[in-house]
C-alpha cells in the first residue's frame, strides 16, 4: 500500500485515504477507485478497494445474511442426514465429548475467517483472500487451489443436502407402509425434484431470497427448538422397561466399536459428521457483496452462525445420545435412514411423523440455501475467468439481478453427482465426506498463510482477533492438517476393507483436484493471474491527487489521468 495521501470523496462528502480503508486493497500501488459520474456509498468504497463494482443489490443486512448461512448449516436436517458417521463411529461419546473438542476447532476456523472477511468482503472469498495473502509469485496458485476446492465444496452441498431429505421423505414412507422398501431409483427422482424446484427458487431477486431465508431460518431455529424438547418430553422408552434415559457413564464413557480402528481414531473419524454438519458458516463470506455494512456485518454472521450452531447442534448430540435404545438396529434397520430409525425406537408413531415432518421441512430450506451461496462462488470465480465459458456464468441477470446462469450451471453439475446413489450408500456418501474435506482445504489454506507468512504485517477489518488472531490461526490450521487425513480413513481394515467398504472420499476429491493441478502446470499458470480488477481506477506515479480525479503534476499544473483496466490482482 502506498503511503501518499490518496483520497476519494464519498457519498457523504467526506474525504478518505484509500490506505486508510480498513480493508486488504489490491489496487495497484495504493491506487484510487475512479468514478467521474458516481459517488461511492462506504459499502462501495470498500468493493472498490478490493478492485471490484458493486454489481448487486445489498439488500442483506446481519440478520437475513445469518439467516441464508444458518438455513445453509441447517442444524437438524444435516444431524439426521450425518447420525451415520457421528453414533456409528464412535457412539454416544463421540456424540457428547468429541463434539465439544471438535468444536474448538472448527470455531477457531470460523473465528479466523470471519477476521478475513473483515478484511476482504467480496464475493470471492478464500479464494480471493489465499490471493492477496500468498507470498510474492505464489497469489495465483494459492487462489486456484483454494478456489477449485472451495467450488467443490459448494456444489456438492445442495445435492447431499437434498439426498438427505429425499432419503427422510421416503423413509416416513416406508415407516407408515412397512410393506414399502423405498429404491434407489425413487430416492434420484425425488432428490432431481427438489434440485430443480430449489434452481427456481434461487434465480429471483435478492430481496426475496432474503425473505425466503429469513423464513427458512426463522423455522430452522423453531424446529430444532421443538425436537430438543420434543424428544426428551414425549420418549416412550419407559414403556420399552428402559430408564427414562441412560445412565451418563454409559454415554460418556462407552466408545462404541463400530469401525476398525483404536478409540481415540474412532472419535477422530467420528468428527465427520461434525465437520459436515457445521461446514455453512462461510456463506456471509459469499454473500458479502450484497450485505449492507459488509466488513461487519458478515464477520458477524460467520462468527454468530458457527457459535449458535455448535452450540444447539451440541444440546441435540446430548438427546440423541441419552435416549437411543439399540445403536446397531439404528443403522441396520431396512427403511435405510439412521435418523429415522432412530426416532421409531424412541417416540411414538405420530410423534415420529411430527419430527420427521419438521427435519424434512428444514431440510428443504436448508438445500436451496446451499444453492444460493453456491451459485455467488461460482459467479465469483467465473467473473475472473476460471471455468470454461466463464462469461456465461459470470452474466448477471439484468431483470433479478442475480447470477441465474451460475445457479443453474451448479444445478446441471450437482444432478449429475447424483449419479452416485447407484453405486450404493458408500459411493453417495462420498458427497458428504467431499464436503468436508473440500471445505476444510479452502476454508484453512487463506488462514494458514496469513499466521505462517503474513504474521502482523496483515491488515485487518473492522472485525477482528486483535493478539489473539495468530493463536487461533495456528489451532485452525493445526485441526485441519489432523483432519484431513482422518476424513480419507476407510471404517474396514485388512481382509474386511473391500471396494464396498473403502472410503472413496480419496479418489472423489482427489481425482477432480488432481487434474485441476494437472490443468494449472499445463495451461492455466500461463493466464490465470488470480482475482481480476474489474473496477476502473487511476494509477499515479507522482505527485499529488486532486479530488476531481486529477492528476497534479511536479509543476502544480493539473492534467488528465488515463484511465486504466487492470487485468488482474497483483498478490
Amino acid at each position: 500500500m502506498a503511503d501518499r495521501n490518496l483520497s476519494i470523496v464519498t457519498g457523504s462528502g467526506r474525504h478518505r485515504s484509500v490506505a486508510e480503508e480498513p480493508v486488504t486493497s489490491v489496487l495497484p500501488k495504493g491506487d484510487i477507485p475512479y468514478d467521474a459520474d458516481h459517488e461511492f456509498t462506504a459499502d462501495e468504497e470498500v468493493l472498490a478497494a478490493l478492485g471490484y463494482k458493486s454489481e448487486f443489490k445489498r439488500e442483506f443486512s446481519l440478520w437475513t445474511t445469518f439467516s441464508v448461512s444458518f438455513a445453509v448449516l441447517g442444524l437438524l436436517p444435516s444431524f439426521a442426514s450425518t447420525l451415520y458417521y457421528g453414533m456409528g463411529y464412535a457412539g454416544t461419546a463421540g456424540m457428547t465429548w468429541g463434539w465439544l473438542i471438535a468444536m474448538v476447532g472448527i470455531q477457531s476456523v470460523a473465528s479466523s475467517m470471519a477476521e478475513l472477511c473483515s478484511s476482504m468482503p467480496t464475493s470471492g472469498g478464500l479464494y480471493y483472500a489465499a490471493s492477496a495473502l500468498a507470498p510474492p509469485g505464489w497469489g495465483p496458485l494459492a487462489a486456484w487451489i483454494t478456489g477449485w476446492s472451495n467450488w467443490l465444496a459448494q456444489v456438492t452441498g445442495a445435492p447431499s443436502v437434498n439426498y438427505g431429505t429425499a432419503a427422510m421423505i421416503l423413509a416416513a414412507a416406508s415407516i407408515n407402509n412397512p410393506a414399502y422398501t423405498p429404491q434407489n431409483y425413487q430416492i434420484f427422482l425425488v432428490t432431481v425434484l427438489i434440485m430443480l424446484i430449489h434452481g427456481c427458487m434461487a434465480s429471483v431477486p435478492t430481496k426475496w431470497i432474503a425473505q425466503i431465508n429469513s423464513a427458512g431460518s426463522t423455522f430452522n431455529i423453531f424446529a430444532l427448538i421443538v425436537v430438543i424438547i420434543l424428544i426428551p418430553a414425549g420418549t416412550n422408552r419407559e414403556d420399552r422397561g428402559l430408564p427414562k434415559f441412560s445412565s451418563s457413564s454409559d454415554v460418556w464413557g462407552t466408545i462404541y466399536a463400530g469401525i476398525d480402528f483404536p478409540p481415540g481414531v474412532s472419535i477422530l473419524m467420528s468428527f465427520v459428521g461434525v465437520i459436515w454438519t457445521m461446514s455453512g458458516y462461510d456463506s456471509p463470506f459469499h454473500l458479502s457483496e450484497e450485505c449492507s455494512n459488509a466488513n461487519i456485518a458478515s464477520p458477524r454472521a460467520i462468527f454468530l452462525t458457527s457459535a449458535t450452531g455448535g452450540t444447539f447442534g451440541w444440546f441435540l448430540q446430548l438427546v440423541v445420545a441419552y435416549t437411543v435404545v439399540d445403536i446397531d438396529a439404528a443403522l441396520n434397520d431396512p427403511i435405510g435412514q439412521p435418523y429415522a430409525a432412530y426416532l421409531t425406537q424412541v417416540l411414538p408413531l405420530r410423534m415420529v411423523n411430527a419430527v420427521l415432518a419438521l427435519t424434512i421441512i428444514a431440510g428443504f430450506f436448508m438445500g436451496q440455501g446451499c444453492m444460493i451461496a453456491a451459485s455467488r462462488v461460482t459467479f465469483a470465480y467465473a467473473r475472473d475467468g476460471c471455468f470454461p465459458l466463464s462469461k456465461y456464468w459470470s452474466r448477471v441477470n439484468k431483470y433479478t439481478l442475480t447470477p441465474v446462469n451460475a445457479v443453474w450451471y451448479n444445478n446441471v453439475i450437482g444432478i449429475i453427482m447424483l449419479l452416485l446413489i447407484f453405486g450404493g450408500e458408500l459411493t453417495i456418501g462420498a458427497l458428504f465426506s467431499i464436503g468436508g474435506i473440500a471445505a476444510f482445504v479452502a476454508f484453512t489454506t487463506p488462514i494458514f498463510i496469513k499466521t505462517a507468512f503474513v504474521g502482523r504485517n496483515f491488515k485487518p477489518g473492522p472485525w477482528n482477533l486483535g493478539r489473539a488472531s495468530p493463536i487461533i490461526g495456528s489451532i485452525a490450521s493445526a485441526f485441519v492438517a489432523l483432519m484431513i487425513p482422518i476424513l480419507c480413513l476407510p471404517s474396514s481394515t485388512g481382509s474386511d476393507l473391500t471396494p464396498a467398504t473403502m472410503n472413496w472420499t480419496c479418489l472423489v476429491y482427489g481425482g477432480p483436484m488432481f487434474g485441476v493441478l494437472i490443468w494449472w502446470l499445463v495451461s492455466a499458470r500461463k493466464w490465470f493471474k488470480g482475482p481480476r480488477v474489474n473496477i476502473q481506477h487511476r494509477a499515479f506515479q507522482e505527485g499529488d491527487v486532486s479530488f476531481d480525479g486529477k492528476a497534479i503534476n511536479g509543476d502544480g499544473e493539473s492534467e488528465s489521468g488515463s484511465h486504466e483496466q487492470s487485468k488482474s490482482m497483483s498478490p
